[in-house]
């Protein structure tokens, strides 16, 4: 007995039980079998039934299945075993009755079963619904008796035959029906098959999706004209599928425009930008997900600004004199009621005002009144509504009013001296201004009247009236006046002048005369001037005295000097006329005379016997000179020399020389002499000591040395610190022995030598002194040069001249600086920086108050004490944020959308600058993420009304103030104020879990909006075909969140609206239509998506809706050409058609796709438009990491970085430097001034020319602004612009111009590689400059894209510039900088880093791709980080082919040859590429599959494929085959010579039509065999080949003349000729013995026959030798030589056919370029050629072809065939290959210049 055990799952096994029939005995019936009448089995299961019989003779065993032989079945599954029948892999088919024959002789026995094989015929499947619809578990299972089904989860019976729960049915097919399904429904449900023969199960899951809903509904929207409207649609799904928000407008789908007005963000709101009239309408969003769809819809209105209004007309009014009737058309109001009209009107050409500014807007006219008679008057209208004002309507012909006499005076009467004849009169006219003026008033406009001619310092009294053709106006009030003061017109009366002493003079005069003063006496000026210098004026100021006479003195006058003297009157216009009293000497009397000075030294003559000489007087005296002599009487004062006579021989004489005037004799000098001793140099000083040494002075002790028979009359020390100098002289002290020495510096070393002097000379140095040391004192002088500039909001730099060494007056060490600063608003204490470093010359001021004014000074220091102190110099700090927020912020809530904010301004000292506006900073509490801003322009309104504002919303709100600079500090606390509630709005996530035919169930969650508190809900539905009218309204609580409507019609649409309702009243429906069916799908996906570039927005056409009504449409776009499908709005109205899509990026292809969503779910993606691109927009950002920096006295420098790719939003134009003059801080230079109207400048430029448009944001843009004013303060900022318009401009740079920078750039630069990312540079420093330097570098060939900075400070002299480029040409520059900005740079030096591995070729790409060869060509690496050597290409089959897996490496020389030809491929085999590139090392590889074609789609083969043969060219013929999936383009033919064995291409490019070609039998190469076959071509690629032709022979028919046997017959005939002519000569020589010389004739005939036969042999020879000539691809010794390359001697062209096929000639047709090079015809060439051993163990045939034309050559016979020139790389280096052997496999490569020989690769083994 045979048993079977099957396994189903994890269920109990089924077994089956087949018993054995038996056939006893021959001749006697077989007993009746007891055999098993079923066998049960599953599918795939193998069953064996058994059959055996006993007899004699043996019996023969038949069966049967229903009857039908087995072997008819021809069954392999069937197999006949000796005992029995096996069956494998049972099917379903196998079901029915077997039956088992057993005859013999004696009789037949049979018996049978019923096979049974049960199984599934559709398994469960897994399933996903969404909430509240209905899902179905598909279960059907074939078997007998037939099955029943329970389906189970868990453990739990859902449905059976018998059970029964509701909302599980068990469907008649077995299935089982779930509905309405819920989330708690998901999970593993069974199905369980079972009868009395077994049982089976199965299981599927089941997926419940949260059904997805709006639960933000877009809201009925107002927005004005330009402004951005957004229109929400949030949503709730399930969090495993995904949404597709649709728009529509109208039921028209949005698609995105190329103005990308219209944007669909990632939550699904719709953002319309620029909102114009079109927009208006009815927006529908509709969600479709998996997860079932939703949509609502919102009404969008635009308002504009109203029209102009029409036909406006205006007319006098009969009825009153002042007045205009005005009359118009009403206009267009903007689609927002006009709220009022304004008048404006325009009197004689003034200005226009606003005369009446509320017209009620139901008018359509209006009087005019209150006008002035005798003007011209011009109006206009507009119209008012809630946007705005709008346009003016065309102004109305001028209007003159009649005249009328003036109704009131002039008013407001100024008047004012303005000199002193003129008084200039201002008044403002009161009533009405004529025409005509008195004094030249000629025009009504001017207000003012120069009155001249008039007195000085005159009072009058002024009125004024105004006048006109019909009359004189009132007269004004009187205003009295004075003319201005004038300068006194007559002298001081009775001047007189007197000298009281020698110095002084006195002088009495009387007033002028009080009529002559012309204004106020001011005082008296009192002059006096000697005659010979009369620019020398000495004036004393009086002031007057109105009591009596006047008097006064000049003093410190020259004594005994003549003056001119004067006296004048002035008053405060200036000085009246001097009078001259004439001259006057400064002494008047002998007894006013002074002392005379001192008489100098003078020098007495030699003495020669008793005769003196008197020295020289004085040149200028006191007084009168007068001369005394002890003993001779007086002198003139002409006399400087005398001569006293009558001395004393040997005696010695004191000399007093003294000067005398009438006052007195003056002081004397005295002087020693010997008489009758003649005086000599005198003796140097010795003995020096130096004491009392102090920092500026010492006192010099020594011995006097000889005087040289006279007095000493000069001392003169000198001193020494480097040269020897006379610092001091000490005369007229002959006796002296010691010296103080003034004017030493401190803290100086100093040597001490003196010499003294007589009247004969100057003596010897003495010896030098020690060297003392002064001793230290504090410095004498300040810094000098002292600036301060702005550096920052906190900071000021301060820069000074540091002082030299010779002012330290102490230790270096301890010089420093101590820096003082203060505000000179506040009383507070300076603050004070001390700068140890003697030799800075800048200090920074940190931590300052913004925008305050600050006195700054500097004193130097050392360890004695401080200097002085330098002026004082002033600064003010940057502007700045505020550092406060503004105050007393409080907010209350005057509506359900407004808010009114009120605040004060910011504490002045808190204000740091300028406050140009406010900022109010609002969010909703727990809602909005970010605050939103609202900006309040100007620093006076302190209140703001919010407006938009969500309803019934907790805000938090702030207020902070902002200056030029930026935003200051916001307010706190947070002040939290609430809007006033309103009436709710729609509720949110409309669902129908359950649609029923009669009741359906609805499912919302409470408003979004609830602007109050919700107090209940609202349900109202109705028949959608019924009047809009017939709701069935219920009203439930707040707390309800669904509702069931029963008793409905099936199979019919129903309208639903829900309601929410608070305090305030009822608020929006939200409606929803629902079909009462249970036949619903998934709608279809919209059909004809359309975005037209010129005509936006997209349109579509909406598909089915599968029974459910579309709730809305997701749209998808995506960024050209890498991005990937973003949802931009997946709530687009169920009923819109078109959808425009926003906020995209401007100047970008996008492509769009949608799709539907129903209650069901999502419908397939619709297809994708072609691509649209966005407009261009305005730069998004400004240029980035702005400098300026001084680049000479009067120019900056402005450096920059371009805005980012992604910013540029279009095709940047240029630039735009915006610059403007600032106040000055102080006076900070020779030409600086104050600036009462600073100009504000702007240069351009543009792209071409002065800058380099570049992409890469590491490269800087310079521009140089020139012609800048020295010593003033600067502001730049920058934009960036485009066709459309400009960026947003930098923040502001502030500069100061005037300073350079350095003029010189560092020197000797050397530029050393390190590694292969590293260059060493190494300079001197420049010799102006050696604090700091600047380098920058960029590489070589990339213009600024990689341009770097470093800075350095010294000493540094060297840097490594790291992370560079590999084997990349780099140029180094450095330059240095100071504190004014950067010098100039240095002469770029090259350097160059080593090299590294290449990066992997940029691209890998195939071409040419048939079932045996390919092309595969690489790209040169994007970094190749050296020289190139060549490349390396591996390529092997991604399974074995045959049970051989090979892997072929190509080794390609040089950096030329990208390409090679790859011939030995398998047909349908995928292939793996790898391409690597080699510099000093083979860098990463480059991957890529390709497989061996045919591709699906292309052309069948050619068939009928023929080769005809005459006697010069060979024809190949064929016809077309199948076309495959696109038309034939052309063909290729392929062939394959007998002593190759790989098929290459022959000719390609054939057209179409073709179906023939010939070529020349001369082209191909003589005794070589060829076969032939033909590929179809088309766009897909090339197809299948055909079969191959007859091989047929290159070989052409020979002339039966060059036959052997025909030159073997002729040879015979020949010699049977001459043996005959021979035999006849013999005869007849022996005929003619008489003729001795016939002999010798006859021989010599037969020796020019002889010759002829060898020359006809040597021919023969010759022509046999050139047949047997072989080329280096031709037999050798009838062997085969393996193929190999001969790289140089092979060159190709570009044509697509080549000259030449294995060397032989192709059709006339075919031009080949060719060019000899070397070629040579020995045969040893040849020979060498053919002999040379092979290389490798096997073949292989590949073939390299830059442009894949297969066009490869042999040589000719003869020897190497001339090279072929590949014009495309004429003169180029070729590359070389290389064989590699690798697994299996070898390559050969080309190796000489141009070479395009066939590469040799895996073919055979050998």
């Amino acid at each position: 007995m045979k048993h079977w055990a099957v396994n189903i799952r994890l269920y109990e096994p089924l077994r089956i039980v087949l018993l054995k029939p038996e056939l006893r005995r021959f001749m006697i019936q077989a007993h009746k079998l007891k055999t098993a009448s079923r066998i049960v089995v599953e599918v795939e299961e193998t069953v064996d039934m058994a059959c055996e019989a006993m007899g004699a003779p043996l019996p023969r065993l038949r069966w049967y299945k229903d009857a039908v032989p087995l072997g008819q079945l021809q069954d392999p599954r069937y197999r006949l075993l000796p005992g029995g029948l096996r069956i494998e892999r049972l099917r379903p088919r196998d079901s029915g009755i077997f039956q088992c024959f057993a005859s013999n002789e004696g009789g037949e026995v049979q018996t049978s079963t019923y096979l049974d094989v049960t199984t599934f015929t559709q398994l469960p499947a897994d399933t996903t619904v969404t909430d509240g619809m209905t899902a179905t578990l598909r279960c059907e299972v074939s078997g007998a008796p037939r099955p029943a089904i329970t389906w189970r989860r868990g453990s739990h019976v859902l449905a059976s035959g018998s059970v029964r729960i509701p909302r599980f049915t068990l469907l008649e097919s077995g299935g089982l029906q779930i509905s309405p399904v819920s989330i708690q429904d998901a999970g593993t449900y069974t199905c369980y098959a079972a009868n009395t023969e077994g049982s089976l199960n199965a299981s599927a899951m089941l997926t419940v999706w949260n059904r997805t809903s709006i639960v933000t509904p877009p809201e009925d929207r107002v927005v004005i004209k330009g402004t951005t409207a957004t229109l929400r649609c949030g949503a709730t799904h399930d969090p495993r599928v995904s949404l597709r928000y649709v728009w529509r407008k109208d039921n028209v789908v949005l698609a995105p425009p190329s103005s990308s007005r219209v944007l669909v963000e990632q939550d699904g709101s719709l953002l319309i930008s620029q909102t114009w009239s079109g927009d208006i309408g009815d927006y529908t969003c509709e969600i479709t997900s998996e997860g079932g769809s939703d949509s609502r819809t919102a009404r969008l209105e635009v308002i504009e600004l109203p029209h102009p209004p029409q036909n406006l007309l205006a007319r006098l009014d009969a009825a009153h004199s002042h007045a205009v009737l005005l009359s118009w058309v009403r206009p267009f109001d903007g689609n927002s009621a006009v709220l009022r009209y304004v008048v404006e009107l325009s009197e004689n050409n003034s200005p226009w005002k606003v005369h009446l500014a509320d017209i009620g807007p139901e008018m359509t006219g209006v009087a005019v009144r209150g006008l002035t008679p005798a003007r011209t008057y011009q109006f206009r209208v507009c119209a008012v509504n809630q946007v705005g004002k709008g346009q003016y309507s065309a102004e109305t012909s001028r209007l003159m009013l009649p005249e009328e006499p003036p109704s009131a005076p002039p008013k407001n009467i100024v008047a004012s001296g303005r000199t002193n004849q003129s008084i200039m009169v201002q008044y403002r006219l009161a009533g009405l201004p004529g025409e005509h003026q008195q004094r030249n008033i000629s025009s009504p406009e001017v207000n003012y009247c120069l009155v001249t001619e008039l007195i000085v310092w005159t009072q009058y009294e002024i009125q004024v009236a105004a006048y006109n053709g019909a009359g004189l106006g009132v007269f004004s009030r009187a205003v009295a006046e004075y003319t201005l003061q004038g300068v006194p017109t007559a002298p001081p009366q009775n001047v007189q002048a007197e000298a009281v002493n020698s110095t002084t003079i006195r002088f009495l005069w009387n007033p002028p005369p009080q009529q002559f003063i012309n204004g106020i006496n001011q005082g008296y000026k009192l002059l006096a001037w000697p005659p010979d210098a009369p620019d020398a004026v000495t004036v004393v100021t009086i002031a007057p005295d109105f009591h009596g006479a006047h008097h006064g003195y000049i003093s410190h006058l020259r004594k005994f000097t003549a003056y001119f003297t004067a006296a004048l009157c002035f008053t405060t216009p200036g000085d009246g006329p001097p009078r001259r009293p004439g001259s006057a000497r400064s002494c008047g009397a002998p007894e006013l005379h002074g002392d005379p000075g001192h008489v100098p030294q003078g020098q007495l003559a030699r003495a020669t016997g008793q005769e003196w000489r008197h020295h020289r007087l004085p040149d200028l005296l006191g007084g009168v000179r007068e001369e005394r002599l002890s003993a001779h009487g007086q002198l003139n004062s002409t006399t400087h020399e005398y001569k006293i006579q009558g001395l004393s021989s040997l005696t010695t004489y004191t000399i007093d020389v003294a000067a005398l005037t009438a006052v007195g004799a003056g002081l004397a000098t005295s002087s020693t002499i010997s008489s009758g001793v003649p005086p000599e140099l005198p003796g140097a000083p010795s003995n020096l000591v130096i004491s009392n040494i102090s920092p500026r002075s010492a006192t010099l002790q020594f011995r006097p040395g000889y005087d040289g028979k006279t007095a000493i009359s000069r001392w003169g020390p000198s001193v020494t610190r480097e040269d020897w100098v006379s610092l001091y002289a000490e005369e007229n002290e002959p006796d002296a022995q010691t010296l103080e020495i003034p004017n030493l510096t401190p803290y100086t070393h100093y040597r001490f030598r003196m010499r003294q002097e007589n009247v004969v000379g100057a003596s010897p140095f003495s010896q030098s002194s020690r060297v003392i040391q002064t001793l230290q004192a504090p410095p004498d002088v300040a810094p000098s040069s002292v600036t301060v500039r702005t550096a920052s909001e906190t900071s000021l730099r301060l820069r000074w001249v540091p002082l030299p060494d010779s002012q330290y007056n102490g230790n270096p060490e301890s010089v420093g600086y101590r820096v003082k600063y203060w505000r000179p608003d506040l009383r507070a204490p300076a603050r004070a920086h001390v700068v140890s470093d003697r030799l800075e010359r800048e200090l920074t001021i940190e931590e300052l108050e913004e925008w305050t004014e600050y006195e700054v000074q500097v004193q130097a220091f050392n360890a004695i004490g401080a200097g002085p102190w330098s002026e004082v110099v002033r600064g003010r700090t940057r502007e700045s944020v505020p550092s406060a927020a503004p105050g007393n912020v409080s907010a209350v809530a005057v509506s359900s959308t407004q808010i009114l904010l009120t605040w004060a301004s910011v504490p002045e000292q808190d204000q740091n600058g300028l406050i140009l506006g406010y900022k109010i900073l609002f969010r909703a509490k727990d809602l909005d993420p970010e605050p939103s801003s609202h900006v309040v322009r100007g620093n006076h309104t302190q209140s703001a009304l919010l407006a938009g504002l969500r309803k019934f919303v907790l805000y938090e709100l702030q207020v902070l103030a902002f200056t030029r600079i930026g935003n200051g500090v916001a307010s706190t606390p947070l002040v939290l104020e609430r809007t006033k509630d309103d009436a709710p709005g729609p509720p949110v996530r409309l669902v129908f879990p359950e649609v029923r035919l009669t009741s359906v169930r609805i499912v919302w969650q409470p408003p979004e909006e609830p602007n109050g508190i919700i107090l209940g809900y609202q349900i109202a539905y109705r028949l959608a075909r019924s009047s809009p009218h017939t709701f069935t309204t219920v009203e439930v609580g707040a707390t309800v969140r669904q509702f069931t409507a029963t008793e409905l019609a099936p199979e019919s649409a129903y309208t639903f609206r829900l309601s929410a309702k608070t305090r305030q009243g009822w608020g929006e429906p939200l409606e929803a239509t629902v079909i009462t069916t249970e036949k619903r799908e998934r709608p279809a996906p919209p059909r004809q998506l359309l975005v037209p570039q010129a005509e936006p927005p997209a349109q579509w056409v909406p598909g089915s809706d599968g029974a459910s009504p579309i709730r809305y449409f997701t749209a998808q776009v995506r960024e050209l050409p890498g991005g990937h499908w973003q949802t931009y709005s997946s709530s687009i109205s169920h009923e819109a058609t078109a959808c425009a899509v926003e906020r995209l990026r401007p100047f970008t292809s996008y492509k769009l796709r949608l799709k539907a969503t129903n209650d069901i779910g999502d419908s397939d993606f619709s297809a994708e438009t072609e691509a649209v691109t966005t407009l261009q927009d305005v730069p998004g950002e400004p240029p980035s990491s702005v400098s300026v920096t001084p680049h000479t006295t009067s120019s900056v420098l402005v450096q920059w970085q371009p805005p980012s790719d992604e910013s540029l939003n279009g095709l940047l134009q240029g630039y735009r430097i915006y610059y403007r003059e600032l106040e000055p801080e102080v006076a900070a230079g020779p030409e600086a001034a104050a600036l009462k109207t600073p100009s504000a400048l702007r240069s351009e430029l543009t792209a071409p020319g002065s800058f380099q448009t570049v992409n890469s944001s590491s490269t800087r843009t310079t521009y140089e602004l020139t012609q800048l004013k020295k010593y003033r303060r600067y502001e730049v900022s920058l934009t960036a612009y485009n066709v459309i318009g400009e960026s947003p401009a930098t923040a502001p740079v502030e500069v100061f111009v005037g300073e350079a920078a350095p003029a010189m750039a560092p020197q000797n630069i050397q530029v050393n590689p390190l590694t292969a990312s590293q260059l060493e540079v190494t300079w001197d420093p420049p010799p102006p400059e050696s604090q700091n330097g600047n380098i920058y570098y960029w590489e070589a060939g990339s213009q600024n894209d990689t341009e770097k900075v470093k800075v350095l400070f010294l000493p540094e002299t060297a840097v490594k510039l790291k992370n560079l480029t590999s084997h990349s040409r780099y140029l180094v520059s450095i330059s240095a900088f100071n504190a004014a900005g950067d010098g100039p740079r240095s002469e770029p030096r090259p350097g160059r880093t080593h090299q590294a591995a290449p990066s992997s070729p940029s691209f890998l790409a195939f071409s040419e791709v048939s079932s045996t060869s390919l092309n595969v060509s690489w790209g040169e690496p994007a970094a190749a980080n050296g020289v190139l050597q060549g490349y390396r290409v591996v390529y092997e089959p991604l399974a074995p082919v045959q049970g051989v897996s090979k892997v072929v490496t190509v080794d390609v020389q040089g950096n030329r040859q990208r390409w090679l030809k790859v011939r030995d491929l398998t047909k349908g085999v995928t292939y793996f590429f790898r391409v690597q590139a080699r510099t000093i090392a083979y860098g990463p590889e480059l991957q890529a599959n390709v497989t061996a074609g045919p591709a699906a789609g292309s052309p069948g083969p050619p068939r009928d494929v023929l080769v005809t043969k005459s006697a010069s060219e060979l024809t190949l013929w064929w016809t077309e085959g199948h076309a495959g999936g696109a038309p034939t383009t052309g063909y290729v033919i392929e062939a394959r010579p007998s002593d190759e064995g790989l098929w290459d291409t022959f000719v390609k490019g054939l057209p179409q039509s073709a179906t023939s070609y010939s070529v020349g039998l001369g082209r191909l190469r003589p005794g070589v065999t060829y076969e032939f076959r033909v590929l179809a071509v088309n766009p897909v690629g090339y197809g299948e080949p055909s079969s191959p032709s007859a091989a047929v022979s290159a070989q052409a028919d020979t002339p039966f003349y060059e036959e052997w046997w025909f030159l073997l017959v002729m040879a015979l005939s020949s010699l049977l000729i001459l043996l005959l002519v021979a035999l006849a000569l013999v005869l007849r020589g022996q005929s003619r013995g008489h003729r001795s010389c016939g002999t010798g004739k006859s021989v010599s005939n037969m020796e020019e026959s002889v010759t002829l036969d060898n020359g006809g042999f040597a021919a023969l020879e010759l022509h046999s030798r050139h047949l047997s000539v072989k080329n280096t691809f031709s037999k050798k010794n009838g062997t085969r030589s393996p193929p190999r390359p001969s790289p140089g001697g092979l060159h190709y062209s570009d044509e697509d056919l080549g000259g030449k096929y294995n060397g032989a000639a192709l059709s006339e047709s075919v031009h080949l370029a060719e060019e000899a090079e070397g070629a040579s015809g020995s045969e040893g060439t040849d020979s060498e050629s053919e002999d040379a051993p092979p290389q490798h163990s096997f073949v292989n045939h590949y073939l390299s072809d830059p442009t894949y034309y297969n066009s490869w050559k042999r040589q000719a016979p003869g020897g190497r065939a001339a090279p072929h020139r590949y014009e495309a790389v004429a003169g180029a280096e070729a590359p070389l290959l290389h064989t590699v052997v690798t697994t299996q496999s070898a390559v050969f490569a080309p190796a000489a210049p141009g070479a395009r020989t066939p590469l040799t690769g895996f073919s055979s083994f050998v």
